[in-house]
Formats: C-alpha cells, structure tokens, sequence
C-alpha cells in the first residue's frame, strides 16, 4: 500500500489497537495532524500544553495498562514534553511519544525550531529513535510499541523529520519485532525460587514488601494470594497502593518518609524481605545502612540493573512478578502459617500504640478528613489522581484503596501539575468511573489551563484543591528544619479559584465546613462538569508520621496524640 509518512503514523496507531491520542499541533508536525483530521481510527484530545498532553497520556496509561500516546511538534513543544516524558520514566509507564523534527536537510544546522530531541531524551526515556529514512518508518514505530509495553515499561521517543511525513512510499506494518540485543527475562530462575521458597519456611519475622512492579504486571491477585497462603503481613510503597485492598488484615500501610508506624518497624525488625517489583527507593529505605539491617532480602524484579543496586540481595530473581509467583506459591505448599503468629502480634501492637491517626476538628476541615470523607462519598469505584506535596501524601495514607490503579500519581519524578491532565487520561480512559485529582493549590497551578481542555471534551473531572495557602511541603520542612523561615512558600495572593474555574466553562465550589464539603461533592457528581472544589484546610497541618531525610525508619515523628501535644499551631 502507497501511502506518505504521516499517514503510516496514523496507519500504526490504529494497528496497535490505540483508542485515545492526546497533543498539540505545529510546524513540524503539521502534516501528521492533517492526517489526523482525515482519519476516523482514534480520537485526538487537543491539551493546551504539551507537557499536560504527555501527562494526559500517562494517566491513560496508568488507569488502563496500555500503551499511552501523546505527540508534539518539534523546538519547545519537544522541551515541553520532557517533563512528561521524565515522569513517565520514573515510574515504568508504557508510552509512545511522537515528535515532530525539522527535515533532515536542516538537522544541524540551527534550523527554525530545531532541537536535539534525541540527545535531550537520552536520559528520560526507556528507548529512543529519530527516523532517517521513510523505509524504516514502520519498523520503528512497531519497535516503539513493543520496547514500551515489554519488560520493564517505559516512554518511548519516535522524532520524526517533517520531509519524511511527505514522502510517499510503501507501507507494511511489521507483525512481529525482533530485536536482537533486547530480550527481557519473564521466567524466573526456578532454583532461585526454590531457595526463597526454603528462606520463607525457615523465616520467623517475613515482611512483604510491595512495589509497583506488582501493579504493572497484573500481579496483585497472585500477590494476595501469596499473604494469605502463608499470613506474611505486606507493606506497601506509594506506587503500590491498592494492590492488598485496604480492608486486608495482612496489611500494615504505607512503608518509608511518611509510612506508618507498624510498617516502618516492621521493615526495621524483620528477619526476610521479600520484595516483589520494588527499587528500594530512597524515600522508602532511609538511612541504608539501618535499612532492614537484621533481614534476609529475596528480590523480584524484571529489571536486572534494579537487583543489589542499593541493597545486598540474598536471593535475586530476575523476572516478572507475576510469572515468578506462579512458580512459587505452589512451592509453599503446607507453610506453617502458626510460625508467624507472634510476628503478627507484634505489630499488631505497634499498629494499635501508633495508628495512623489524626486529630479532628469540627472548627476547621483538616485535610485527612476530606480525604477519607471523600472516600466515603464517591464509592470504591473511583479513581484518584494526585499532584505532588502534602496533599499526595495525605490522599496516600488516608483513601481507602481498594485495587491496583486506582491511584495515580507521580512517584519517582514528583511532578507537580502532573494530577489533572493525568486524571483528563484515566476519564477519558474510563468515562464510568468518577476520577478525583486531589492537589493543592500551588500544584494545581501548573496546568490549570487544561480546565479548557476538560470543559471542551466534557471530561468531569473533580479537582479538590487542598488549599492551606501554602506551598504545604516545603513550608513543613521549613518548619521542621529551618527555624520557621517561610521563604518563597506563603501563597496568600491567589485567584478566585470558583470565578477561575467558570470562566473556563466549569463550575466552582468554595468549601469552608464539613457540610459545605458533602453538599459540593455531591453537587459536582450530579453536574458532570470540570470543576474545581477548594478546600480550605488547616494552614499548618503536618504530614505525620515523617521520617526525617537520611534518617533510619525505625526514627519516626509521630502525629500528636491530643491537641496539647507539641507544639502549638
């Protein structure tokens, strides 16, 4: 079939089965967008920022499992992109970018929205490619798909110049890839597994540690099923929320800087960790010299540049979780589950002298309460998505998540802007479900102006702006560790945000009470439209526990008990 560039891009798209494609047109890729406005395979969502157009299809991409597609002209449209790229790599999120270049005569030279795609990308992104020739075209976007969705997910970059979306030539999309020097390992090494089967047996204090590798292999029924064949109680990392459900008794919480008290000293006391699809982030191990110090580590995770990287690894299983605990759950067989009785009565009590807990206020809405109360309100059915700072924190420790993809935020990168052109993706993803984007009020700044994008799709989102008038966690560890001195975090100056948000053709809630709370909540379910609920919330509410940077997990701060313990807000 003859057919120019542009159209072999859009041809690819609609082969890899993609429904939903977000950017931001310009010069260099014009000629794909006149494509675009031919063809009838996907929908184009039209951002109002390249970066919220890569965010948009990062949430897509977390919300589904799929492939997210997002695509951008060539100069600052590109460097707009790099964001999201980046905070799609830190993650492992599966995505195809698609940029345009200028022509590969002008490559060099300074042309007129020139910029090193490529070399600039090098570092956030899992692969890239700048197309040189029409022919290999359909090879490198098939390529593109099959090293984003394989192995340990990532974003993809495809730079295309813009002379080669005009050249015509024959199009055969590939149906197969074969890459010779890229061969991920799914299939665990079985006397690996065999040798953490017999560490498990002879452990006295296990500790399930949860990353968000479990996420991306579609592994937490296999990984429930793992705690309750053998009653290991789990921790969970950020990015793994959801995978135990929150009612799961095995559960202990959230581990690391601001992980609970149960779970941090059960990560301090173990005998074994068994990680599963984890990197031993630094916000999760503190001090590593302290870090599970007295502990065994079994390590599972496709990523063989992630095993022994940080922590000494006794066991290391390379593969895919799922497939890896396909092997090994047979192999527990007839565990003694009675061995483990006294470990989970001791954090059983570490869980009851330290919950994760808070102190209410009828005067003023504190932020964990809307958190859990919206919660309540919206059913187990919705999707939360974050920006990043207190707010991100809170909605972690406090939502009832009850499933793997269900929260969606900006883990490694900690992206601020990122919650609603992510939560624009997961609602156009899923328009059924109701899709809360929790932020604050220096977050949701950042890309305020895909209220426009929200308003012409029809795509209800409900942002809840947690607004304490700060820049809520730079202002903490300004108070925890510089004397108080509040620079550059006061945000006393704002927008009318009600005003704001209808002018951009949403509605706008101001919320002072726990009753004006419930009352915009439900009206924003009932309108269907964008909006924008802020939330005014205690200024100077602390994200607790917290371990301080570097510090060891068993060093917590801990919320006060009563409103007379510590200092005086």
């Amino acid at each position: 079939m003859q057919m120019n560039g542009a159209q072999m891009v859009c041809e690819a798209i609609i082969a890899e089965g993609v429904k939903t494609v977000f950017g931001y047109p310009g010069g260099a890729i014009m000629h794909v967008y006149d494509e675009i406005y031919k063809q009838n395979g996907f929908e184009h969502i039209l951002n109002r920022h390249e970066q919220a157009a890569v965010h948009a299809a990062d949430g897509y991409a977390r919300a589904t499992g799929e492939v997210g597609v997002a695509m951008v002209t060539s100069g600052p449209g590109f460097t707009n992109a790099v964001t999201g790229l980046a905070t799609a790599y830190m993650d492992s999120i599966p995505m195809v970018v698609i940029s345009g270049q200028v022509p590969l005569s002008l490559i060099g030279t300074d042309g007129f929205q020139e910029i090193d795609a490529v070399g600039i990308s090098r570092p956030c992104t899992k692969h890239n490619f700048l197309v040189r020739s029409l022919e290999e075209l359909p090879r490198v976007l098939k390529e593109a798909f099959y090293i984003a969705r394989s192995g340990r997910p990532g974003p993809v970059l495809v730079d295309v110049p813009k002379d080669i979306t005009v050249e015509i030539g024959k199009f055969k999309y590939p149906d197969t890839v074969s890459i010779p020097s890229y061969k991920p390992t799914y299939k665990g090494n079985k006397r690996q597994i065999e040798k953490a089967v017999e560490a498990i047996k002879r452990a006295k204090k296990p500790l399930l540690y949860l990353g968000g590798g479990v996420v991306l292999s579609n592994a937490y029924e296999l990984v429930r099923k793992l705690a309750e064949k053998t009653q290991i109680p789990a921790v969970e990392t950020l990015m793994a929320r959801g995978v135990m459900g929150a009612k799961n008794p095995l559960l202990l919480g959230m581990l690391g800087m601001h992980g609970n008290y149960a779970s941090n000293m059960a990560m301090s006391e173990t005998d074994l960790v068994i990680s599963l699809g984890a990197r031993f982030d630094d916000r999760v191990t503190g001090k590593l010299s302290e870090f599970a110090k007295y502990a065994d580590v079994i390590h599972v995770d496709i990523d063989a540049a992630n095993i022994g990287k940080l922590v000494e690894v006794d066991y290391p299983i390379v593969g895919d979780v799922k497939r890896v605990l396909e092997e090994m759950i047979p192999l527990l067989e007839g565990v003694e589950t009675d061995r483990y009785r006294a470990w989970r009565e001791i954090l059983k009590r570490y869980n009851e002298l330290h919950p994760q807990s808070y102190i209410d206020s009828d005067e003023v809405i504190k932020p964990q309460w809307a958190i859990e109360r919206i919660g309540e309100l919206i059913g187990e059915d919705a999707i939360i998505t974050s920006d990043v700072g207190q707010h991100q924190m809170w909605a972690a420790q406090h939502y009832p998540f009850d499933r793997p993809r269900q929260w969606i935020n900006s883990g490694g990168l900690g992206t601020m802007g990122f919650g609603f052109p992510a939560a624009i993706g997961a609602k156009r993803a899923f328009p059924e479900k109701t899709v809360v984007n929790v932020t604050g009020d220096g977050s949701i700044l950042m890309n305020m102006q895909e209220l426009v994008t929200a308003a012409e799709y029809k795509i209800p989102v409900i942002n809840m702006i947690l607004n304490n008038h700060f820049l809520g966690m730079v202002r903490q560890w300004q108070t925890f560790f510089y004397e108080k001195r509040y620079s550059e975090t006061d945000l006393t100056f704002q927008p009318n945000w009600k005003a704001l948000a209808e002018a951009c053709g949403g509605i706008g809630y101001d919320v002072t009470t726990k009753v004006e709370f419930d009352a915009a909540v439900k009206d924003a379910m009932e309108q269907n439209k964008v909006c924008f609920m802020n939330v005014a919330v205690n200024r100077f509410e602390d994200v607790l526990p917290m371990v301080p940077s570097g510090g060891a997990l068993f060093n917590m701060m801990l919320p006060p008990k009563s409103e007379t313990d510590g200092e005086e807000k």
